[in-house]
Parts: C-alpha cells; sequence; structure tokens
C-alpha cells in the first residue's frame, strides 16, 4: 500500500488545517488507517485512527479539536486539524495496517507558531 500525504504548513496558534492521506488500494481492504505524528526529540505516537467499520480514536490531547474522517470513493483518509496549538507542532505521518503488515506514507510538516 502506497500512501501519499498532503496538506501541512504553518499556521497560527488557534487556526486550522487538513491533512489528505491518498491510499493507493480501496481503504475498506485495510483494517485501519491513521495519523501519527513526531516532535523534535519525541517518540512518535499516535494522533487519530479509524478502523474499517468507520471506528475512531483519538489521543487525549486532540480530542474534541481534531477529526479523523474518510472517503471511501477517493480512497482518502483526513485529519481535520482545529484550534492548533504550538505542542501540535510535528511532521505528521499516515499510516495504514492491513493483517501483519503496517505501512507509512512521508511524513508532511505541520508547524503553528505566531
Amino acid at each position: 500500500v502506497q500512501l501519499q500525504a498532503f496538506g501541512g504548513g504553518l499556521v497560527q496558534p488557534g487556526g486550522s488545517l487538513r491533512l489528505s492521506c491518498a491510499a493507493s488500494r480501496r481503504i475498506l481492504t485495510l483494517n485501519a488507517m491513521g495519523w501519527y505524528r513526531q516532535a523534535p526529540g519525541k517518540q512518535r505516537e499516535l494522533v487519530a485512527a479509524i478502523g474499517k467499520k468507520g471506528s475512531t480514536n483519538y489521543a487525549d490531547s486532540v480530542k474534541g479539536r481534531f477529526t479523523i474522517s474518510r472517503d471511501i470513493t477517493e480512497n482518502t483518509v483526513y485529519l481535520q486539524m482545529n484550534s492548533l496549538k504550538a505542542e501540535d507542532t510535528a511532521v505528521y505521518y499516515c499510516n495504514a495496517q492491513t493483517g501483519p503488515y503496517t505501512y507509512w506514507g512521508e511524513g508532511t510538516q505541520v508547524t503553528v507558531s505566531s
């Protein structure tokens, strides 16, 4: 599975960004897709994930601010990020899981700064 992420950039605190992740195969054939992030000097962490049946889960730090969604016709998963904070600054990675396999897209930088 190839994953291509779009949508990172520089935004002011309190602003919004939407990340997109396009998959090279039907996303309903995947067990789950999600977004992870890695800030400098920190471990990569789960931000949000969506399962095959549409169930979602979020890191506590983004609940109420971020929303993961998908378009199965476009084989794309989105991460809508609102009320961004400086601590959301990181490289964001798209992730897909199927069976024992895990796939990663190239990261996209999100910088929250005034």
